[in-house]
């Protein structure tokens, strides 16, 4: 088979593929002279891509349930005609059997955000500053095994792990602890175990990847000085620490107060939390869905306010370690 191509010299573009035909047409040329014709025409053209994949994909979503939010009813039918109001809103505000829930949330997802950062700050500090460099991967690697598999698939697991007949139990009998099994599911303790096991490498790698940053000469200098291991963690690596505890801390935060299936299957009627009720909404017949969107947008905007207020605090209290 013959292939012709232009002759020329070295390095001209050959005009009979596909690419090189398309270099020459017209309007392809008069598109790109308009869009790449300078670096600032270039870098918003680059930009625009991302942007309306976060558009479409994240705030678009969110946009259509915050006007969800605001209609009388919805979905639509040809019987009804829906008006924009606020009393879906209102609605929340009118019985504590929905702010109970809210409030025991947004408690519960934070002391669980504190103990899941001081079970694993340990881990990521034996990890980043007491393994080998070239044996961290390999570990990191062992750590990630449980989160190959569907949330679902852990959620189950842990729910064998606490079972009456489960691991935990047979060993309790086994040591003699207790003569009975003792009844861990769908109570507050089996849904933070379950919590804090789904959530435990969003607090891990930003920790590791903050304490893995921090130069060994600085606690070298510090002990060379006469500080003590206390003193250097405190004085030098601890503050240093700060962006990957706020970072961690805000996606356990924000990711255990939208959390459904696992309050579902490990949790009980007394840890029923907030998104449980907004699921209920979506679940019935009628017209609920504005109010379920409506109580999904409250979530959201505390949720993402108590975030902003806990990271404008921990860069705060950066500012000042620099200075």
């Amino acid at each position: 088979m013959t292939y012709t191509t232009e002759t020329g010299t070295a390095g001209k573009t050959d005009r009979t593929g596909f690419w090189g035909r398309l270099s020459t047409f017209g309007p392809y040329v008069a598109l790109t002279d308009i869009l790449l014709s300078s670096p600032r025409r270039q870098f918003w053209f680059l930009l625009a891509i991302p942007i309306l994949w976060v558009f479409i994909t994240h705030l678009g979503p969110i946009l259509q349930m915050l006007n969800v939010s605001l209609l009388s009813s919805y979905p639509p039918s040809p019987n009804k005609v829906s008006v924009y109001t606020l009393e879906n809103y209102r609605k929340f505000w009118s019985d504590s059997i929905f702010i109970t829930p809210f409030i025991r949330t947004l408690v519960f997802s934070s002391v669980l955000t504190l103990t899941t950062l001081i079970i694993m700050y340990p881990v990521a500090y034996f990890l980043a500053r007491h393994v080998r460099r070239d044996r961290q991967i390999l570990f990191l690697m062992l750590l990630l095994i449980p989160f190959w598999v569907g949330e679902v698939v852990r959620i189950f697991a842990m729910m064998i792990l606490l079972g009456n007949n489960g691991a935990l139990n047979i060993l309790l009998q086994w040591l003699g602890l207790t003569e009975r099994p003792i009844p861990f599911m769908y109570t507050g303790f089996s849904l933070s175990a379950g919590i804090i096991y789904l959530t435990a490498l969003y607090m891990l790698m930003p920790l590791y990847s903050a304490l893995e940053k921090i130069p060994a000469s600085y606690s070298e200098a510090a002990a060379d000085l006469g500080a003590g291991p206390w003193t250097r963690f405190r004085r030098i690596t601890l503050p240093l620490s700060l962006e990957g505890i706020a970072s961690g801390c805000t996606l356990v935060f924000l990711i255990s107060t939208g959390m459904y299936a696992t309050p579902v299957l490990l949790g009980g009627p007394s840890t029923t939390l907030f998104s449980e009720v907004i699921a209920g909404f979506f679940h019935v017949a009628g017209d609920q869905w504005p109010v379920g969107a409506a109580f999904s947008c409250i979530m959201l905007l505390t949720a993402l306010a108590l975030s902003g207020g806990f990271n404008k605090l921990m860069g705060f209290l950066a500012g000042r370690v620099s200075k």
